[in-house]
């Protein structure tokens, strides 16, 4: 067994090795059970093919000493990745372009006589706008028998993606609750009973669950029967079909067409964007986090500028517009996301620590907090010291607008409910995030009365306990 001291919190299941830091480097250890398999990985061609594609994360093998030297064969030294991202997080096209990523993988894989052995959605990240399989040690050599990752595949990819097409986006959020991918009897009861009626749901899903409620109840082990390559390879290409048919019907929702609705006029609107890049020219971030971006249009203002940039908003909808827009104009520094800043993604898995909370993924060197504020201290009875708590523990530089009372989306939200908010004013805002923020610039937004701030976390930020 690997030194789970050493291993990663994310990387402790695997017997075929594990990622571990050593001086702020990233490094994989592959342990010697995993030895032909890896061997063949490269001798087949398949990481070479999977790398040229930008299909599997690059590695170098380096020299240095592991972390388990009693069971360890090789030490990799992985890209990079610039933002770890969660399924639970994804909108519904980043999830099915994961799934058929997956699916592509497998089949070269089929092709030079390998295949997954794993089909897990956390293995998969976004990087330069694109999915990306990160774990070098998913592949096995091809075996006469049924593909062992089906059904992992089903419970991460095709599961919430069903549940999102043919019931409510919100349910995407059930792969927060399953960690292991949402269970295939949970999904069968979900769906409408038309999807009973289609031979390739009746048998990926309904099928497939009633056969794991059968055998699970099952005392005698199952004879492992043999299954032909071109049978397996029928198997992918019937999930490949599955999945490409797959759509989202894009229901209005509240934030979704938030820019056709606004109360700035056409010169304001592109003096906040001028201020914004001001702003960003100033502070010259290598990464920002865009906090209730909607659809992304001032989170490309830092990514046309070469920043690394997620954008996070509530709206699943919202990031689903935004991820097309990004797939559309090639777009790659910019990472969309679906994340509530009120009930931010929690620190999950084993011990609290297999997957990392949204805190734990940060600090970014730059936040934009543009027209939320109100939406916190209003909506969600956020006093301004908390935001700007929460605000410091995020980054070092914020780009924040206030919002005042007067304004006519602030009323939308008072219209109904009682107005207990003799605090929110300018005064008290920028008396409360001093306590945390330095203001090094503000600017006032033409034709309205909101204003654009500019702020640099201070040293001796007053974070209570």
């Amino acid at each position: 067994m690997p030194n789970e001291s050493a291993a990663l919190p994310s990387s402790f299941r695997d017997p075929s090795g594990f990622l571990f830091n050593r001086e702020g480097v990233l490094y994989r250890q592959v342990n010697r059970v995993y030895r032909d398999h890896y061997d063949l990985l490269l001798s087949t061609g398949l990481y070479k093919a999977l790398t040229e594609q930008e299909l599997l994360v690059r590695h170098e093998e380096v020299d240095i000493s592991p972390p388990d030297p009693q069971v360890a064969y090789k030490i990799l030294r992985p890209q990079l990745i610039p933002f770890i991202s969660y399924p639970y997080e994804w909108c519904f096209s980043q999830l099915k372009e994961a799934a058929l990523v997956t699916l592509k993988i497998q089949k070269m894989a089929f092709d030079l006589g390998m295949s997954l052995k794993d089909a897990s959605a956390y293995n998969i990240q976004f990087v330069d706008g694109k999915p990306l399989l990160v774990d070098t040690l998913s592949f096995e050599k091809l075996q006469m028998k049924p593909w062992v990752a089906y059904r992992q595949f089903c419970q991460h990819f095709l599961n919430p993606l069903l549940l999102v097409a043919h019931k409510d986006f919100r349910l995407n959020q059930l792969s927060r609750v399953f960690i292991d991918g949402i269970p295939l009897s949970l999904t069968s009861r979900l769906l409408p009973l038309r999807t009973r009626f289609r031979p390739s749901l009746a048998s990926h899903i309904h099928l497939h669950a009633l056969s794991q409620e059968f055998f699970s109840t099952k005392t005698v082990q199952v004879k492992e029967r043999k299954i032909r390559p071109i049978a397996l390879a029928g198997v992918v290409e019937s999930l490949e079909t599955v999945v490409k048919k797959l759509s989202l019907r894009l229901k209005k929702t509240e934030w979704a067409h938030y820019y056709q609705e606004t109360n700035y006029s056409p010169e304001g609107f592109e003096q906040k964007k001028k201020i914004v890049e001001e702003f960003l020219s100033i502070i010259k971030p290598k990464t920002v986090w865009d906090l209730g971006a909607n659809t992304g249009i001032f989170s490309r203002l830092a990514s046309q500028k070469g920043i690394s940039t997620v954008a996070f908003d509530m709206d699943f909808i919202a990031v689903e517009l935004n991820y097309r827009e990004c797939l559309n104009k090639n777009e790659k520094n910019l990472l969309p996301l679906v994340v509530d800043l009120t009930n931010p993604t929690p620190a999950i898995g084993w011990e609290n620590r297999e997957r990392k909370s949204l805190l734990e993924r940060g600090p970014a060197e730059a936040a934009l907090a543009l027209a939320l504020l109100h939406h916190l201290a209003i909506s969600n009875n956020l006093a301004f010291y908390k935001i700007a708590e929460f605000m410091s523990k995020i980054c070092r530089w914020l780009v924040i607008e206030f919002v005042p009372k007067a304004d006519s989306q602030v009323q939308r939200l008072l219209a109904t409910r009682e107005d207990i908010f003799a605090h929110y004013t300018q005064s008290d805002f920028e008396e409360e995030f001093s306590r945390f923020f330095m203001i090094a610039k503000v600017a006032p937004i033409e034709g309205t009365e909101r204003i654009l701030y500019l702020m640099k976390k201070t040293a001796t930020s007053k974070i209570t306990e």
